[in-house]
């Protein structure tokens, strides 16, 4: 039976408005639904458990139907091959991506996303979200008016990319859901706190920090709010760190207080002292101990579990937060002591060792009025009631950000940055560029992802081809490629001949995703070789234009060969020789040296082919005439 909606007076707008837009944070260990009624965000509540919080696990059985939530999470000790938690990382990745510990078969190619090989076949990570997303689906439907639901705004972790973005939206669609928006996990948590309505006297500026430790990504999002105007100054994070992390470090203690090897604990026995540790580390929360027993191949332990013991267990994931943390302040221009607020977001913060790190890191008590469980579907609810009814209570502007650079590949393998990282999206950058050689009348545009200034040190994302260039000498068409980046963090790559408007292009939908490993690699190594890649960017940038110039000379040669005299000729073809020999090298002093000597010898030629142009244009006009 659903429920009507009741207003109470002067609370809502439109209080027989039934056009509800929901809210759903899909979560990597727990999800859940939330909706605005009667002008107020609450998160949807479960029919048949006290908790709200719908694990995000689903149970394949050999016969019946699959089992999704607390049903499908009783069965993980007992058959855990065929109980699929954390698929949300796996979404979006190829098989060769997945590098993290995990107890599944999987099926497919390593170039593609891969399948959980179950009892009732193989099963997509895109379908297991589905089936997570449908059930929360049925929860709104069953609490809301028939036929009142438009859509959901679906929070993703900030550091998602396009892959992942594009297999989310797929479980959304497999699911009968209609996707309003993608929203950034962070930004979904600045919205749910309410930063519009912070005082901005003075139009003073203000920073937040949002640190998102869930149960398997790890995001921190650097906010300016001004004037209303909320904008994301950098992000980063990790999308396969997180509370399963920390519980692996847990179980692997308790392991080793038995003094046992973990090669030598059965995936049943591991399964249950996962479950073990996640009790003492939830336990933790509200009490400064708890007692522990463990049996494991026979053996058992009895002790005692401190928060300064979790202190120093969970070090290695803290570690690896804080670093990112100090790479968005570094992004962001901005110090610890530049931040309003640190706001912490994902059931993880919690835990009391989580918040006392952050609070000694930032020297900054963090914000954490609001659930973090709920405070990423609280703000998705938000953001889809805004855009269901087309009204909001302040004049929030969100702005997000793009995570990694994106650009094209041009000659010689490097990058050329359309749209550098950490800029606001939606975007639409356009850029002109030429042919290489005489005639050419295709070019193969190829959108590449990352920091490097070298194709081979990032990440292809695409390619596609553009014909129907009108031939011409190198250098004089023109080429026009525009990125568009739309709300959702969707990119769409076009290019267009200026002159017969001739047009291709492409949405880029990558068949896998980024491994967490190569996110960092991707900006951590832009730093790191950042003066070897000037150096071979200016190496390749010079040996390119040599390259041009012979290519523009030997063209001239065949055509105008008779305005020089041999001896012109000989000394001409001898210069472009040596430089040619120098291209062989890698010797940059060289090249530009050879380039300086045959550079009068190029010029001298240039000159006489433009006054044999002159003069024929001129031939048999007066000056009268002009």
């Amino acid at each position: 039976m659903s429920l009507l909606q009741i207003a109470e007076p002067n609370q809502s707008a439109q209080p027989h408005q039934h056009r509800f837009g929901l809210g759903i944070d899909l979560g990597t260990t727990r999800s859940l639904v939330a909706v605005v009624r009667s002008g107020k965000a609450q998160v949807l509540e479960a029919s048949s458990s006290a908790d709200n919080l719908l694990p995000s696990v689903v149970y394949y059985p050999s016969t019946g139907a699959p089992l999704v939530g607390y049903e499908a999470l009783s069965h993980l000790a007992d058959d855990p091959k065929n109980t699929i938690v954390s698929a949300k990382r796996f979404m979006g990745r190829s098989q060769a991506d997945i590098k993290f510990s995990h107890p599944y078969e999987l099926s497919g190619s390593k170039d593609d996303m891969p399948a959980f090989v179950t009892a009732q076949g193989d099963i997509s990570p895109v379908e297991v979200s589905a089936r997570i997303l449908s059930a929360l689906k049925q929860r709104a439907a069953s609490a809301l008016p028939d036929d009142s639901i438009e859509g959901a705004v679906i929070t993703v972790p900030a550091y998602f990319d396009e892959a992942q973005r594009q297999a989310t939206k797929d479980a959304a669609q497999a699911a009968g859901i209609t996707v309003l928006r993608l929203l950034n996990e962070p930004t979904a948590a600045a919205v749910a706190y309410g930063l519009d309505q912070t005082d901005q006297e003075n139009n003073k500026e203000s920073h937040y920090l949002i640190y998102d430790l869930g149960g398997g990504t790890f995001d921190v999002s650097i906010l300016k709010l001004t004037d209303g105007v909320f904008e994301v100054l950098a992000t980063g994070g990790n999308s396969a760190l997180g509370g399963d992390d920390i519980d692996r470090l847990i179980t692997n203690w308790l392991i080793k207080q038995l003094d046992i090897d973990p090669k030598d604990v059965s995936r049943h026995d591991k399964s249950i002292l996962a479950q073990q540790a996640k009790a003492y580390k939830q336990a933790l929360t509200d009490t400064e101990q708890v007692n522990i027993d463990i049996t494991v191949n026979g053996q058992s332990y009895q002790g005692v579990l401190g928060r300064a013991d979790i202190l120093a267990i969970i070090e290695p994931v803290s570690r690896r937060t804080l670093s990112v943390c100090e790479q968005v302040l570094r992004d962001a221009k901005l110090s610890g002591a530049d931040l309003d607020e640190v706001i912490l977001v994902g059931g993880s913060t919690r835990m009391p060792a989580i918040q006392q790190v952050v609070t000694e890191f930032f020297a900054k008590q963090p914000l954490c009025r609001l659930n973090p469980d709920e405070v990423v579907a609280l703000g998705a609810a938000q953001t889809a009631h805004q855009l269901v009814n087309g009204d909001s209570d302040s004049n929030l502007l969100l702005l997000d950000v793009t995570p990694l650079s994106l650009g094209l590949e041009t000659m010689g393998g490097l990058v050329e940055v359309l749209i550098p990282r950490n800029t606001p999206i939606p975007v639409k950058k356009r850029q002109v560029f030429t042919t290489y050689q005489d005639g050419q009348t295709g070019m193969v545009i190829h959108v590449v992802q990352g920091e490097r200034e070298t194709v081979e040190n990032c990440r292809s994302l695409g390619r596609f081809e553009l014909y129907g260039i009108p031939p011409m000498k190198a250098g004089f068409a023109r080429i026009e490629v525009t990125f568009s980046i739309d709300a959702n963090g969707q990119l769409t790559v076009s290019a267009q001949e200026t002159t017969t408007k001739t047009e291709s292009k492409i949405e880029i939908v990558p068949s896998y995703g980024l491994s967490d490993e190569q996110k960092e690699q991707l900006l951590v190594a832009g730093f790191k070789h950042a003066e070897e890649d000037k150096n071979a960017r200016s190496l390749i940038e010079t040996k390119v234009e040599a390259e041009r110039e012979v290519l523009a000379l030997q063209s001239a040669l065949n055509e105008f060969a008779t305005l020089l005299s041999s001896e012109e000729q000989q000394v001409l073809a001898e210069q472009i020789q040596k430089l040619q020999t120098a291209l062989s090298t890698d010797d940059l002093t060289l090249i530009e040296a050879e380039q300086a000597q045959l550079k009068p010898h190029s010029d001298a030629f240039a000159a006489r082919i433009m006054n044999q142009s002159v003069k024929a244009s001129m031939a048999g006009t007066s000056a009268q005439d002009w």
